[in-house]
């Protein structure tokens, strides 16, 4: 795999059933705006009874129908936050995590060493989280994966980004569907990001996802000079 390449997430993504929860952040192609995106998908009938809906400071995870709701763990919880002007977005409750961690001095990464890939075995699905500092468009992903097939021991991988306009980085939590659930390898993948604004790139991203396993999906781009935000959200339950 050419590590250089810039890909096309649509072309990326499409024809895998089943990557799982994803991350991408980056920086518009004028330069002008950072970007971030978070997608879920899902299987079974729980992980598909959920919609993204707009909180305060981000969005939270709720389930669509609560009456078929049989486990929340895991499933709801608050996937994008802001703190401290900065922009945090995790696969899970991570986000809260991190975010208390910032509001009381500390760091994006001391937040994550607290914390493990998810108790879900044999799959011990990774925990994938990002940060990103709109003034100057730097971001940093996250990957927390078991090192082990028994879940013994975690591995905790950060990458730091500079700002390149129009690229950014995907990280999602799984290779593809199986049993158990491979989990992502190697580093976050480069992407082009060629997209005017929130509503286009979400259009790109929800294309290139599984029909049957697509969720949901946020899309929010961020002025660098001002912070006025343009925000897009698609739910395959309420479009």
């Amino acid at each position: 795999m050419d590590i250089y390449a810039v890909n096309d997430i649509a072309k990326l993504i499409e024809g895998n059933s089943y990557v799982g929860r994803g991350i991408v952040i980056g920086k518009s192609a004028d330069g002008k705006k950072a970007c971030t995106a978070y997608f879920i998908m899902g299987r079974s009938a729980n992980s598909r009874n959920r919609i993204f809906e707009p909180t305060e400071d981000g969005i939270r995870t709720r389930a669509f129908d609560e009456k078929k709701l049989t486990d929340p763990s895991l499933i709801i919880y608050s996937p994008v936050r802001k703190v401290n002007g900065c922009t945090v977005v995790t696969n899970g409750d991570q986000t809260d995590t991190v975010a208390c961690e910032i509001a009381e001095g500390g760091s994006f990464e001391s937040a994550l060493r607290k914390r493990s890939f998810e108790p879900d075995a044999p799959n011990f699905t990774p925990r994938i989280s990002g940060i990103l500092y709109p003034e100057t468009g730097e971001y940093t992903l996250s990957i927390l994966k078991a090192e082990t097939p028994d879940g013994a021991r975690c591995r905790r991988n950060f990458y730091n980004y500079e700002p390149e306009a129009g690229t950014a980085h995907l990280i999602h939590t799984y290779e593809h569907d199986g049993s158990p659930l491979p989990s992502f390898c190697g580093e976050p993948v480069r992407i082009a990001l060629n997209a005017p604004d929130a509503e286009t790139l979400a259009e790109e991203i929800w294309a290139g996802l599984d029909e049957n396993n697509r969720v949901s999906l946020f899309v929010r781009f961020i002025g660098c000079a001002d912070g006025a935000e343009d925000t897009f959200i698609i739910n395959r339950h309420v479009r």
